[in-house]
């Protein structure tokens, strides 16, 4: 998927050099085309406010201001074109929702993504006795044979530093949130965090995750008290409209729930984590990110030396024919992603 769209991204760069001549530098060439993208993006997203009737009929969500919400459609854009996740993991999202300053471009933010899993009636008898401090124990004590399986795999290892937020049930409103801060491999800079909350219904719960760097947390935290009020079940969907005669109820519980084992897709988001091996940086693995990279990296080699830019055009011809090819311009990183065997992106479970 990243190979495919580093290519891609490559030719549009390398036509618009040709086009340029040797006159326009390359580095303000790609800071140019990646600006004219972001615009067009930008412009083509329709954020709405005020009551959300989510697809379904289930739901409801009321973005109150400060925030805004994206729909299912272009939701589903974001995170399979912009931020490369395979669409299969994005088939059952409702939207997505954003601080009134964010958007899929901005750095130093977060988004919620709101699906609905329907999963049956989850009972909450256990909700009171659960110890998260053990459970906490007794996931990180389970990483050892994932992480080995995940290096087998070429794949860097997942530790769960801990809790960002400690699990809060609220029984009243029938809302679970809990964060985690997590860590992949050797990876420098903030940890991530893993921010989730589920809201109980008569036919399952409502999602709403988000992943970040720990350095948002403080931010998160400020606006989560309205974000766990934002959805709510429409009438007869109710957690309180339960019929135990003809409603199913699921196999998990309030803890089973925290402990992530009941969905393959935790936190959402497909992490490629061969691109963390090789030195990348979470912020969204993605077009978005990609094209941050390159931006960085021209700019740090152009105080460096000038970028050959007629040797750049000439390899577009070789690169269009073989898109595994590496362009010479990538570093180790990329080159290194890019040699790698393509396989079917995963999501830690965090």
């Amino acid at each position: 998927m990243l190979r495919s769209i580093y290519v891609a991204v490559l030719l549009l760069a390398t036509i618009a050099v040709k086009a340029a001549g040797p006159v326009e530098d390359s580095t303000e060439i790609y800071q140019r085309q990646y600006e004219q993208f972001v615009d067009s993006v930008r412009k083509s997203e329709k954020f709405e406010t005020g009551l959300i009737h989510l697809p379904g009929g289930k739901a409801n969500i009321e973005v109150p201001e400060g925030f805004k919400f994206l729909n299912k459609e272009q939701s589903q854009y974001v995170l399979t074109t912009l931020w490369g996740n395979p669409p299969e993991n994005a088939k059952d999202v409702l939207g997505m929702i954003f601080p009134a300053k964010g958007d899929p471009f901005t750095e130093g933010s977060y988004a919620f993504i709101v699906e609905f899993e329907e999963i049956g009636y989850v009972k909450d008898d256990d909700a009171e006795k659960i110890d998260y401090d053990e459970m906490l124990k007794n996931m990180q004590t389970d990483e050892k044979a994932t992480n080995e399986e995940r290096v087998k795999n070429g794949y860097s290892t997942v530790h769960i530093v801990g809790w960002a937020q400690k699990p809060f049930y609220d029984a009243k409103n029938k809302v679970l949130h809990w964060a985690k801060e997590v860590k992949f491999g050797d990876e420098e800079g903030a940890n991530t965090l893993n921010y989730n909350v589920r809201i109980l219904g008569r036919h399952g719960v409502l999602s709403l995750n988000a992943i970040c760097t720990m350095d948002e947390l403080p931010l998160v935290k400020a606006n989560i008290n309205q974000v766990l009020h934002m959805a709510k079940f429409t009438d007869g969907n109710t957690y309180f409209d339960f019929d135990p005669k003809m409603d199913q109820v699921a196999a998990w519980t309030i803890g089973g729930l925290v402990a992530g084992k009941i969905l393959a897709k935790v936190g959402f988001f497909a992490i490629i984590l061969k691109f963390l091996i090789a030195g990348w940086k979470f912020v969204a693995i993605g077009f978005a990110a990609l094209i941050a990279f390159l931006k960085n990296l021209f700019t740090r080699r152009r105080k460096e030396k000038m970028i050959n830019t007629a040797g750049l055009a000439d390899h577009a011809d070789d690169t269009a024919d073989d898109v595994t090819a590496p362009a010479p311009v990538a570093d180790v990183a990329v080159e290194q992603a890019l040699a790698a065997p393509d396989k079917d992106p995963t999501t830690p479970t965090v």
